[in-house]
């Protein structure tokens, strides 16, 4: 009995391995793919459903140059959550810093994705834990949840248009915790409602959307270094 019970173990031992590998491999094709990306310029319409805060929808110009150039041109306030936007693509992108755990098959949108869950190996990284939900026949993310040192968790789940094959997006929907999410300083300062405001929404859970539909793609046509300077 103590033999059969130890072949178990070391028969499950060498399955989680091995599903630990696969998980790493899914996260790896996501990478290589977003890899392709040396730059692009998008036009975003931003709009954000946050409680107790009126904010008109926001058009904006996205800039991105790898590694890690990002610029954001609006004449609005545009509240644009990096966290699986692009602190998640440079995260994943920095390979060994990290350990992908396998958990199983879940269905998003009637697409079958493996979730994987991501988790920093160092103490100083600002993502605690990033959970994927990525397709394996297109080699994207459907959904993604961080959870952040700053920003608690924020949930996104993405669509794909005609810029599928470079890993891009078509739109955006974010699910964020109002409490806790990082605000613009001028809407955080429209959080600081009337002390009634604030108990009748003291034991509700507030959380917010942010949609973004991205349009216009030019991917990999060169944007200057000088685009990303400050003015």
């Amino acid at each position: 009995m103590k033999l059969i019970a130890t072949l178990f173990i070391v028969i499950a031992a060498f399955s989680t391995r091995a599903q630990d590998a696969d998980a790493n491999a899914i996260v790896q094709q996501v990478v290589q793919k977003l890899n392709t990306v040396k730059d692009y310029s998008v036009s975003a319409n931003i709009r954000a459903n946050i409680p107790l805060i009126k904010i008109m929808p926001v058009t904006a110009s996205i800039y991105y140059k790898q590694k890690d150039k990002f610029k954001v041109v609006s004449k609005g306030i545009a509240i644009l959550p990096k966290q699986g936007f692009t602190d998640v693509n440079a995260f994943l992108m920095k390979k060994g810093s990290y350990m992908a755990v396998s958990g199983g098959v879940k269905t998003i949108k009637e697409i079958q994705t493996n979730l994987v869950s991501v988790i920093p190996t160092g103490e100083t990284s600002e993502i605690i834990l990033a959970k994927l939900w990525i397709d394996t026949k297109r080699d994207v993310i459907m959904r993604s949840q961080v959870t952040t040192r700053s920003s608690g968790t924020v949930t996104v789940d993405y669509s794909y248009g005609a810029e599928v094959a470079f890993g891009l997006p078509s739109q955006l929907i974010f699910t964020i915790d109002v409490k806790k999410f990082k605000m613009p300083k001028s809407v955080a300062a429209d959080l600081n409602k009337t002390d009634n405001q604030k108990k009748k929404t003291a034991n509700k859970d507030q959380k917010g959307t942010i949609t973004i539909k991205l349009t216009n793609y030019k991917v990999n046509k060169g944007i200057s270094d000088a685009v990303f300077k400050e003015k």
